[in-house]
């Protein structure tokens, strides 16, 4: 009984990790992993700073083309930690 009290426990305390995660505040607006560019830069405007990485894309091991990852950092002031927001091509994939 003390096993599965504590196994579900565990599980619900790492899901709201995660979710938390795939999430942030600007302002009154809720910025979602999945979104565009466009509509992060309409809740949040312009990144405190922009990093561009070209990265190889592969496939069964070999490499078949290339992608553009660009991180954008929003430092929040005494509101919280900076958090940085990885785009692939246009789309948001995570925010750390």
């Amino acid at each position: 009984m003390f096993r599965s009290c504590l196994f579900i426990a565990l599980t619900c305390l790492f899901a709201t990790n995660v979710s938390a995660e795939d999430t942030f505040r600007c302002g009154s607006k809720i910025v979602r992993v999945g979104m565009t560019s466009a509509e992060v830069l309409k809740y949040c405007g312009q990144p405190t700073s922009i990093e561009v990485e070209e990265q190889d894309v592969r496939s069964g091991g070999r490499v078949v083309g290339k992608t553009q990852v660009n991180r954008w950092t929003y430092n929040r002031g005494s509101v919280g930690k900076p958090k940085v927001l990885e785009f692939d091509q246009d789309k948001l994939l995570s925010i750390k």
